[in-house]
């Protein structure tokens, strides 16, 4: 009897958590390949089968393909000729670089941020960050690591500055497969977290000043944990 085929970990990731229909248009294609490097659960290097992908959404490898190449574009996708397509790797270096990078454009937008805020921005913030405690207190570190970066849109999405925002989001996007905040330990998560109750009180307080030296801590903190 012959074996069955077993999936590579790209797919199973996919599958997981894809609502997929026949003949899906690039776009859904598109976002759920994206969705399935940036939620954490595919290491660096995994590799991405073309024609598997395309099995999942019912369609040619044409937009696969296309799909594929955007996210290369994005740094989230590596492709060698006769190497086929892996989740981006990052050196050390290169990891610290974005992080230094991702500091100085989140405290930009923590200051606009902060000023610019209303009552339903505060709701989201508290919100976020409730759902982050509970990630910590439980240790679920996926949790952890999709709620770290939502407590940390809520703050910033405020500023309401869309390419500040973009380049934000597209730092962000380059270390997600790293998955950082699943491999800090447990005492650097409790400090990590204790920062993220003084950002909220600053945020809810309005306090700037405090809000971006608080942000510039946390990265420092950041920098030496991952």
């Amino acid at each position: 009897m012959p074996r069955r085929r077993r999936h590579s970990l790209f797919i199973a990731r996919l599958t997981d958590g894809t609502q997929a229909t026949e003949g899906s248009p690039s776009a859904v294609i598109l976002d759920e390949l994206r969705r399935c490097v940036l939620d954490g659960g595919v290491p660096p290097g995994t590799p991405i089968p073309p024609d598997e992908v395309a099995a999942v959404f019912g369609v040619s490898r044409i937009p696969v393909r296309e799909a594929l190449m955007t996210m290369v574009g994005e740094g989230l996708v590596e492709h060698r000729p006769n190497g086929g397509y892996t989740v981006a790797r990052l050196t050390d270096a290169e990891l610290h670089e974005l992080y230094l990078v991702r500091e100085v454009l989140e405290t930009a937008a923590l200051a606009a941020a902060v000023t610019a805020a209303g009552p339903d921005d505060d709701a989201e913030a508290n919100a976020a960050y409730q759902a982050l405690d509970h990630a910590v207190r439980t240790a679920d570190l996926r949790a952890y690591h999709r709620d770290s970066r939502r407590f940390h849109w809520a703050l910033v999405r405020p500023c309401g500055m869309r390419r500040l925002l973009g380049m934000l989001e597209s730092a962000w996007n380059l270390t997600e497969p790293v998955q950082p905040m699943a491999q800090v330990t447990e005492a650097g998560r409790a400090d990590l977290h204790a920062d993220h109750d003084a950002l909220l009180a600053a945020f809810l307080a309005r306090d700037g000043a405090e809000l971006v030296r608080v942000a510039r801590r946390h990265h420092r903190r950041l920098q030496l944990l991952i």
